[in-house]
């Protein structure tokens, strides 16, 4: 006989409140629908209310995980909006932070998805690999979290030790490649447990309008680092990664073989570093009348932004997709015909962020 199971919007089993209600027919997952919403903070609202420099402080605290490319989204939009060019320095400096953020999140998806396959172990050593790319972004910016990086017109601060970054991203490589990364792609437990399991197929990838590692290991060839080049990404030769099975494997194997990926273009970044300032000239920028959006990949997936502006400091509309608000619906396709054991696992596999998604 068929039952539901309501889980949240609070749970041990969900990192932050929404909630899915799993229809079941014994042990298989007949169905499933989610609510979010739960903690809606009127981030855009309040963005109307606040000046473009107070603005950077309160998008910046959209997410706490993926802080770093909010700022930079914004800024895009009101340098579109202003007619203004970032120095080539701040433009290789807004790639080498935002691919470190990407590394701080994808080591804490990973260190949870071990979690939750039963591997304690390596939960701990991915935490503690994610503390040491933390250690870098604290280098960098003077914080560990939300980093300040990003100003309209550049960046805030400088790279002054290239070298000891450079050293600790390889250094990262290096336990990445030895114990990280084998785990997930070689590992016969991990195999087992994460394979065939909460499959989603391109097609209906595409329906869902899925983006991010999500969309890459369904085999939807999108990354706006590539097919929008932002900031420095076009001079460094970007590498799309995708799989095409659409299951929490592939999804695993996708986010790990973005971090080599993204070390590599923060290696890139550093040798190649032009020298120069690290802001447009004229000081703050006067934001005339107008529209303008901005596009990035968060390492979620695309971040979109739109920004209007009646010419004062203020803008009057600031509108943020995110990309957990794409991502989070498609769930309900992943989970039908699997194990209720495996709903944990299944919808963590999409990393979804509530913050993000109740802006």
């Amino acid at each position: 006989m068929p039952y539901k199971i309501p889980v949240g919007p609070f749970h041990p089993a969900l990192e932050e409140p929404y909630k899915l209600s799993v229809a079941c027919q014994g042990e298989t997952i007949q169905g499933v629908t989610i609510e979010v919403g739960f903690s809606f903070r009127a981030i855009e609202l309040l963005a109307q209310q606040r000046n473009y420099i107070q603005d950077l402080t309160l998008v910046e605290r959209v997410c706490g995980i993926c802080s770093g490319v909010h700022t930079l989204t914004f800024c895009m939009a009101a340098e579109a909006l202003a007619g203004v060019r970032p120095p080539d320095r701040a433009r290789f400096i807004r790639v080498i932070v935002a691919e470190l953020e990407r590394l701080h999140s994808h080591l804490l998806w990973m260190g949870i998805a071990a979690e939750d396959i039963g591997f304690q172990t390596m939960f701990m050593e991915i935490f503690a690999l994610r503390e040491r790319v933390m250690d870098v972004l604290e280098l960098l910016s003077g914080s560990r979290v939300h980093y300040a990086a990003n100003c309209i017109g550049g960046v805030i601060g400088d790279i002054r030790d290239a070298d000891a970054v450079l050293a600790a991203v390889r250094e990262t490589r290096r336990t990445l490649e030895r114990d990280v990364v084998p785990v997930f792609t070689e590992n016969l437990t991990a195999r087992a447990r994460t394979s065939g399991v909460g499959a989603l197929t391109r097609e209906r990838a595409l329906a869902y309008g899925v983006v991010g590692p999500t969309a890459r290991a369904s085999g939807v060839h999108i990354d706006v680092r590539r097919d929008l080049p932002y900031a420095a990404y076009e001079e460094l030769g970007f590498q799309i990664v995708t799989a095409t099975e659409g299951d929490v494997r592939a999804r695993l194997v996708v986010r790990a073989m973005e971090m080599l990926e993204s070390i590599r273009l923060i290696e890139q970044a550093l040798h190649a570093l032009p020298a120069g300032p690290t802001r447009a000239e004229g000081g703050f920028p006067v934001i005339p009348p107008g529209e303008s959006t901005a596009r990035a990949e968060a390492p979620r997936g695309e971040l979109f932004y739109y920004l209007a502006s009646d010419g004062s400091d203020t803008p009057t509309r600031v509108k943020i997709r995110t990309p957990s608000f794409l991502n989070i619906p498609s769930i309900e396709a992943m989970c039908v015909q699997q194990q209720l054991a495996d709903m944990p696992l299944i919808q963590a596999s999409v990393d979804p962020c509530c913050s993000c998604t109740d802006r």
